[in-house]
């Protein structure tokens, strides 16, 4: 049976850090009033120049010198992103190009804050459709372009960055084993940016009303995600055929650390096997789980044969997992 193994991770964090006193004009006290609700100490915000393929393109060269092979050994190259350069072409064509990887067709996949782990449902169902070899997945975020800078209940929460992992065709028992993936779009209006395409398009009066900028029902999201984490962990124990003990980690979507708390009892899992980078990332929206698994691959934490859920939650909305086999 073929397998997609990941062999190579590479991730990119931009270099200016915003610490939650930054939003002092929003709210008093801001460092104790963010982190005591969101467990999030600073965030990394890109520059003005800076768009979503750059920071992806960082972490793609990162990948493939992890992984030693030459960009046009990829077949295939997924951007998973809800905030891309423009709307039009795909962030992933200009990172093709930013990388040299000539061979490879390539386009975006927009789950929100799932992206990065739909990407990766889109590189195992190829590899192991025995079409490809060898596919990147890229999960790429700039939040900081998009956020309502007076919303105290959301601006705080966000950051940016970058994570990719390469897959590659193994008929080792490895890579990824099983995987569980949702959706309910009657949840769609609960995560949104009103003013940004065909339904809505961006004039001065939506501009003026702040309509371009994210938007959150937190209040639903956090009820919806702590539904569907559990869900999500029975299911893929379930496909696995395993229990939950049996998982070494745990990397979910990084958005509060209220919610791991809350899953870490109701499943009876160990917090301190919930890897995280909330408290110095943010939300990351589809770089979370990237940047997590990237640090934690390089710092040694996951060992080869080590079994890995990487799990995300977000607008659609979107939920899902992959049990990975390292």
């Amino acid at each position: 049976m073929i397998h997609a193994q990941v062999i190579g991770s590479g991730a990119y964090s931009p270099e200016r850090v915003v610490k939650n006193e930054f939003f002092e004009d929003l709210v008093p006290n801001a460092d104790e009033w963010v982190f005591s609700r969101t467990g999030i100490r600073e965030r990394r915000f890109a520059r003005e120049d800076q768009a979503t393929s750059d920071l992806a393109t960082i972490a793609a060269r990162q990948a493939l010198e992890a992984a030693g092979i030459d960009a046009s050994e990829i077949d295939c190259l997924v951007v998973g992103t809800s905030t891309p350069d423009m709307i039009l072409p795909a962030t992933a064509c200009i990172v093709q190009h930013n990388i040299g990887a000539v061979n490879a067709f390539a386009f975006d996949v927009n789950s929100v804050c799932s992206s990065f782990v739909y990407a990766l449902e889109v590189a195992d169902n190829f590899i192991k459709c025995g079409k490809y070899k060898t596919v990147m997945a890229i999960g790429a975020d700039t939040y900081s372009k998009i956020l309502d800078f007076e919303d105290k209940s959301s601006c705080p929460l966000f950051g940016d960055g970058a994570g990719a992992a390469i897959l590659r065709a193994t008929e080792e028992d490895k890579g990824v084993l099983c995987t569980y993936m949702r959706s309910d779009g009657s949840g769609w209006p609960l995560i949104q940016v009103p003013s940004s395409g065909s339904r809505k398009p961006v004039t001065a009066e939506t501009i003026a009303a702040h309509e371009n900028t994210f938007k959150m029902a937190g209040k639903q999201v956090y009820i919806f995600a702590t539904e569907v984490i559990p869900e999500i962990i029975v299911e893929i124990c379930k496909r696995g055929g395993i229990q939950v003990s049996d998982i070494d980690y745990i990397i979910p979507h990084q958005a509060n650390v209220r919610m791991i708390d809350f899953i870490a009892k109701k499943c009876g899992y160990p917090k301190e096997r919930f890897l995280l980078n909330l408290d110095r990332c943010g939300n990351t929206s589809a770089a979370s789980v990237a940047l997590v698994l990237d640090e934690n691959l390089r710092n040694g934490t996951i060992k080869p044969g080590n079994l890995v859920l990487t799990m995300g939650f977000g607008g659609g909305l979107s939920w899902g997992g992959l049990l990975i086999r390292f």
